[in-house]
């Protein structure tokens, strides 16, 4: 671990008094803790100062440069949701936002070190705040609308035509993403073992891409429902525009109301929008809408067990300016609802988490690809 301070040019060239009693104490402890770095190197261009942290095993190779001051105070009493509103406000930059948080993520034990101390006063507020998100059956649509209804066009300048927003399916290395997506389609339905005598249900339709490719692909009939009305609209247009109207009913119901029972569920990356406090709600719905020996799939973004409960507790930086309402469950909090409210039981389990970070990066080059025209939007 080294820790050096060095001359270099700086889009802001500014001398260490400029900063207030407060900045300069803030900025202190920060480069106190970051001397604790483990993985990687994190460079700090502040002016004329230069910091580098270095750890003991390799890892991301992050450069921040400090444009304001109030980064500094903004860190230290907010935590990483004081760095990410400081980075929206301009006071801080990078020449790779993706190494940043890379090394941020490889030295978790330096965010936990952030989210201690004063900025427990800060998250105390936050979470008070957060509660107004709780995902009832009103508070889910207003949810949903804060991050599905910004516009069907912003979502279709990055994602590919599927309009899939969840992890492809990489088998190959030579696939495009579209291709990867229509992949993951028909692996879920291939487990799912779809046949035209079944009746799918979907909860969580998104834009209709599952629905259209089960019934167009496997002859099935699929019910499938949302509450963002975007998704909505597209759907209806997309289920006619291929004439499955006789195949696929979309539905803008809350998963709550529904009825009935079904031979299979598909659920794909929608749990992440029901809320700690819902879970076994949710999982009871999956269990009361299948038929028996009927066959559910759930797709999920899931958190390591030992990070689960902090996360529940806490609020980041997705759920404060994403996804309010937003909830990452581990595959143990799934497993306990399940043995609590249903009559559920395990066959399969898989992992592809690492599809998710090509899937990802495929996004976000397509998104900085389309800057201008987002910008327009």
């Amino acid at each position: 671990m080294t820790q050096t301070t060095t001359e270099m040019k700086s889009p802001l060239v500014r001398e260490s008094k400029d900063l207030t009693i407060v900045q300069k104490l803030a900025r202190r402890g920060l480069l106190r803790a970051f001397a604790c770095v483990r993985y990687g190197r994190l460079t700090i261009a502040d002016g004329e100062d230069t910091f580098s942290f270095e750890g003991t095993e390799g890892g991301p190779d992050a450069h921040v440069s400090i444009l304001d001051p109030q980064v500094w105070s903004d860190v230290a009493f907010r935590g990483s949701v004081g760095s990410g509103e400081a980075y929206m406000a301009g006071y801080w930059t990078t020449s790779s936002l993706d190494q940043v948080t890379r090394f941020f993520v490889a030295n978790s034990h330096l965010t936990d070190r952030l989210e201690s101390g004063l900025t427990r006063f800060f998250y105390i507020v936050l979470q008070a705040v957060h509660r107004l998100n709780k995902n009832t059956v009103r508070g889910s649509k207003r949810n949903i609308e804060a991050h599905y209804d910004l516009g069907n066009q912003l979502f279709e300048t990055f994602l590919d035509p599927t309009l899939m927003y969840s992890s492809a399916l990489f088998s190959d290395d030579k696939k495009d993403l579209h291709e990867a997506s229509l992949e993951k389609l028909d692996h879920i339905c291939r487990k799912l073992h779809l046949e035209p005598t079944d009746h799918v249900l979907e909860i969580g339709t998104g834009w209709g891409g599952f629905a259209v490719h089960a019934a167009k692909n496997y002859g099935c009939q699929v019910t499938t429902t949302t509450i963002s009305e975007e998704q909505y609209d597209h759907a209806v247009r997309l289920v006619q525009s291929l004439n499955l109207t006789d195949r696929v009913t979309v539905l803008k119901k809350d998963y709550r109301d529904l009825t009935g029972q079904y031979d299979k569920l598909v659920s794909i990356e929608m749990i992440e929008a029901v809320g700690h406090h819902y879970l076994d709600t949710y999982v009871n719905t999956l269990s009361s809408r299948l038929k028996p020996e009927g066959l559910a799939l759930i797709q999920a973004i899931t958190i390591v067990e030992q990070r689960y409960l902090l996360a529940v507790k806490s609020v980041d930086f997705i759920k404060r300016y994403i996804f309010p309402g937003g909830f990452i469950p581990s595959v143990g909090s799934i497993m306990q609802s399940i043995g609590r409210t249903s009559d559920l039981r395990l066959l399969h389990f898989e992992d592809f988490a690492s599809h998710y970070a090509r899937t990802l990066a495929e996004w976000r080059k397509r998104f900085n690809d389309e800057k201008q025209r987002i910008l327009k939007l």
